[in-house]
């Protein structure tokens, strides 16, 4: 597929440099295998890695002042934000609204995993449970 959704002349670069920084290791337990806040790549977003192999286990009911995109790579959850309840699965995504309290669970069978997107350049979160 080609795509020419704007004339690149138009953009100048802002003069930041291309930046890297390690998002997880592997060898890790646990659901929360790391995070990279934006501020150590300069940029305005900051990713997380979440994943479990427990049905019915996942982050507690917490709220954060900016939007969150959870991508969800393996598996399959059922998110609970504000008043409603969305089932996803793998290669789906889902958007939790600035201020509106949310969690996730795993669906089974199997693992969750998800990479998630906070739109800020530092995760910043007031867990409710």
């Amino acid at each position: 597929m080609t795509r020419h959704d704007f004339d690149p002349a138009t953009v100048k670069p802002d003069g930041r440099p291309a930046a890297k920084a390690r998002l997880f290791d592997a060898a890790l337990g646990g659901p929360y295998r790391g995070s990279v806040n934006g501020e150590a790549l300069g940029a305005p977003v900051t990713v997380l890695t979440y994943g479990n192999d427990e049905p019915g286990v996942g982050p507690v009911l917490h709220v954060h002042p900016y939007d969150e995109v959870f991508v969800i790579t393996e598996g399959r959850a059922r998110f609970f934000v504000g008043d409603q309840v969305i089932d996803a699965a793998a290669g789906e995504t889902v958007l939790g609204p600035s201020g509106l309290p949310h969690r996730f669970v795993n669906l089974g069978p199997g693992r969750l995993q998800t990479i998630d997107i906070h739109m800020s350049p530092r995760w910043i979160q007031t867990n409710l449970e």
